[in-house]
């Protein structure tokens, strides 16, 4: 047996929060993202080269591929490499350690950041609405109505109503990339969540602080089961590198199955039988220590359906690589089985009659038995499909377009299911949409399905747009939940479908709305969403996965696109002109000058063209800021004035004289990626930058980058804009929804240094508990942290009549710093706990 270590050495593929792969012999660059050790320029040409002659349609895995390659490229180190998520936690806490230890001698600033969602889905004429990506849920045990939920890069949530209001557990840890989630069995209080690179992280207080236990390999971890009486007895599968289990807690931990780990369940009544899933069928007699290969069975991905009405019956889904493969039943606890007879059909697709070809297998691929009727079967691909007969026949139940669904009396599940799980005889499905429940699941009708998320801000945007107007509009693309706008009035509206991408509001009709879904496919709404047409396609061929999309800040109707070369067009998207040389690979960035729209810049590939006379003659190559160019910032009155975040240590780079010459502009910054720029209209200059942890700003006023992130969870900034109306600054987060915060102001930001004198912590010293007394009531967020960083102690959202109290009778002896958040800003203090 192989015994793990808990250290890893080489870089770990952060890819893997993104999408869980296929395992197929020639899929090399699948391997090469696990590995870890293999830049993101090798493997997206070894990507590249294996798609350049396949089909690359929906279920190809493409589209999966095109997502990691977005965020890759972004958050790629200076050596071209993913940060692992030990450096990141390493630099977050040392980041945290710098606020602490410097906060009596920095100036609070007047950051305050509040939640604008979307938290539900209100859809006008999208057409897969959802709020955002479930990847694992756990019911406790011994309460029902307590829930958890892991949202791909948007943390832990938890509900005590059964779903119906969610609290976030993680938006201040430093890592919110979630695969699975647990509550263990036998203590309710005790919690678990997987995330990528083999990471296992613990929480023995409901969430309010984590620990890593288990670092198990280079793959996400997909599934962590726990013994119903033994919490020392835990599984942990890890989807490209087998299973994994441990007798002591998570202490130490055997791989007791290589290759793949899809699934891992317990026998009903006799947890001495295990069964697991692999590329291959497993089966334990000894509680898992050991396993038996059970022949006959392809090489696709297996996972496992169990009920406790008829024990000895097992059913295993069995995928044809990205496809479905065929189900299989066994009546004699998994000695032997027998094939259902599926195999001419393709339930993993988008047709509801299973006869398409595609799917998105083992990432969306799930088994459910009902625990009171053995016969009664569900599973799931894109759709989620049910038999009431052992599995002999399946009858689609959901389709992922509601009109679709309601006009075929069959239930609304937002496309992409990712886990599958009956709780009593009420069936739960983890979706790139949200968490939905059936729980009269024999009764088949358009209302099958009910939306659980309604609460949780888990939104992953690519792009956000918003109107220059005090009644503020704001429009963002997101991942698999295609584009919203916000208004204060309305709220969240859905106006298209797919993945969303780059937005904005019309400058003159706030009515008017365009849009772009992948690779540059473009939108427009003229009524504020009702209804949507698209574009004349500029030219031959696509854009980006993320294709620029900007509007002319001056002229009315005016709009512009990058494909390998810049379009125009003057009517609002009915026709175009070329207004550039071909650049020879798609565009990734595209800016226009504020203050004069004749200037505009370009970036393909790290390499900058510019053009002063609005692309009348060729554009102008500039000297290359170096690194791939994640943002770009244009300053509102000089045109000449350039801010570009990049992928380097340089982090962001600024041009006085159009590009012809750069200076760095990283002091004091944390070593996180630097994804998002945005200037101010003040008269600092003040720039602003988003990373993947936290905003921070800068102007002529300050050395050094000063944080603006009050409120603000650890989560992936795609892009900051800024309302000069509404004197707000707006974040799209990847992960968290939209944000907003009022933007620096020097005099507000001296008011919030000397209303924080209102403060005082005592006693200090302090042996069981500490006391943050204020001078007004009102609420705050409460943290304390150990001298390296990490947080102990998390108490958001606390009212106080000025008087509040904090257990700290289970901290060590030693020095703390508590941090406490107000509206009116920060307060640090040194806290020594007896």
């Amino acid at each position: 047996m192989l015994k793990i270590n808990t250290m890893k050495f080489n870089y770990l593929a952060l890819g893997l929060l993104l999408f869980a792969f296929t395992t197929v012999s020639a899929q090399e660059y699948l391997r090469m993202i696990d590995d870890g050790t293999y830049r993101v320029s090798e493997i997206v040409e070894e990507a590249e080269a294996y798609f350049a002659d396949k089909d690359k349609g929906r279920g190809s895995g493409y589209v999966q591929f095109k997502r990691w390659e977005y965020m890759a490229m972004r958050l790629q180190d200076e050596n071209g490499y993913l940060p692992s998520i030990e450096q990141r936690i390493a630099q977050q806490q040392a980041y945290d350690q710098f606020l602490n230890e410097t906060a009596g001698s920095r100036l609070p600033l007047n950051d305050n950041w509040q939640e604008l969602g979307p938290v539900d889905w209100n859809a006008t004429s999208g057409w897969n609405p959802g709020v955002g990506r479930i990847t694992g849920f756990s019911v406790d045990a011994n309460d029902n109505d307590h829930i958890i939920a892991g949202a791909n890069t948007g943390g832990v949530w938890k509900s005590t109503d059964g779903g119906a209001t969610w609290t976030p557990l993680n938006d201040y840890f430093s890592n919110l990339y979630v695969y699975s989630v647990t509550i263990d069995p036998n203590d309710s209080d005790t919690y678990y969540f997987g995330s990528y690179s083999g990471i296992i992280f613990k929480s023995t207080d409901a969430g309010g602080t984590w620990t890593q236990i288990a670092d198990l390999s280079n793959s996400l971890i997909n599934k962590i089961l726990i013994h119903p009486t033994n919490p020392d007895l835990i599984f942990a599968s890890s989807q490209n590198a087998g299973i994994y289990r441990t007798t002591d807690g998570g202490a130490n931990w055997t791989q007791v199955i290589s290759g793949n780990g899809y699934d891992v369940v317990f026998k009903p009544g006799d947890t001495q039988v295990v069964y697991a899933g692999s590329q291959a069928v497993w089966r334990s007699t000894d509680g898992g220590a050991s396993f038996d290969l059970i022949t006959g069975f392809n090489s696709g991905a297996k996972m496992f359906g169990v009920s406790a009405d008829d024990p000895e019956v097992v059913y295993v889904l069995d995928a044809d690589q990205n496809e479905f493969g065929d189900l299989y039943k066994s009546t004699d606890s998994g000695q032997t089985y027998t094939s259902l007879g599926h195999t001419n059909r393709n339930y993993f697709g988008y047709d509801t009659a299973g006869f398409d070809s595609g799917g998105q297998a083992p990432r969306d691929m799930a088994i459910a038995v009902n625990p009171t009727d053995v016969n009664e079967v569900h599973i799931a691909g894109v759709l989620t499909w049910r038999s009431l007969d052992g599995g002999v026949t399946m009858l689609c139940t959901s389709d992922w377009i509601p009109g679709a669904a309601a006009s075929a009396n069959i239930g609304y599940c937002h496309a992409d299911v990712n886990i599958l799980e009956f709780v009593g005889t009420t069936l739960f499905a983890g979706t790139d949409g949200g968490l939905f429940k059936a729980t009269d699941t024999d009764n088949l009708n358009a209302n099958y399905y009910e939306d659980l998320t309604t609460g949780m801000g888990i939104r992953q945007f690519y792009k956000i747009g918003i109107s220059q107007t005090n009644d503020v509009i704001v429009t963002g693309g997101s991942q698999d939940n295609g584009t919203s706008f916000y208004t204060q009035a309305n709220g969240w509206r859905d106006w298209l479908g797919a993945d969303g991408m780059e937005g904005f509001v019309d400058k003159d009709n706030t009515n008017i709305m365009y849009g772009t879904t992948q690779y540059g496919r473009l939108y427009r709404t003229v009524n504020g969403g009702t209804s949507y047409a698209g574009l004349q396609e500029p030219g031959p061929g696509s854009g980006n996965w993320v294709s620029p999309f900007e509007q002319d800040p001056q002229a009315p109707n005016t709009i512009y696109v990058g494909y390998t070369s810049v379009y125009k067009s003057q009517n609002s998207g009915s026709s175009w002109t070329t207004i550039s040389q071909n650049f020879g690979n798609d565009l990734d960035n595209m800016k226009i000058a504020p203050s004069d729209n004749n200037i505009i810049f370009a970036e393909v590939n790290g390499l900058v063209y510019r053009t002063a006379d609005g692309g009348a003659t060729t554009w102008d190559q500039v000297t290359s800021p170096g690194g791939f160019v994640n943002s770009i910032a244009i300053h509102p009155t000089d045109p000449d004035k350039i801010a570009v975040a990049v992928t380097t240590g340089a982090k962001v780079r600024i041009s006085e004289d159009g590009g012809q010459s750069w200076s760095t502009l990283n002091a004091n910054l944390p070593n996180f990626s630097a994804l998002a720029l945005t200037w101010d209209e003040n008269p600092e200059n003040g720039l602003y930058l988003g990373m993947d942890y936290g905003i921070y700003y800068i102007d002529d006023t300050f050395s050094e980058w000063q944080p603006f992130s009050t409120n603000l969870p650890n989560v992936i900034i795609n892009e900051l804009e800024i309302n000069q109306a509404d004197g707000m600054i707006y974040a799209g987060s990847y992960g968290r929804g939209l944000w907003v915060s009022p933007k620096y102001d020097a005099t507000l930001a001296v008011q919030s240094f000397a209303a924080n004198s209102g403060l005082a912590i005592y006693p200090n010293p302090a042996e069981d508990y500490f006391i943050i007394g204020m001078e007004e009531a009102g609420e705050m967020d409460i943290k304390v942290f150990d001298l390296n960083g990490r947080l102990v102690i998390y108490q958001p959202d606390q009212q106080t009549n000025g008087r509040h109290s904090v257990d700290v009778s289970a901290l060590n002896p030693g020095m703390y710093f508590v941090r406490i958040g107000t509206a009116q800003g920060q307060f640090t203090e040194r806290l020594l706990v007896k």
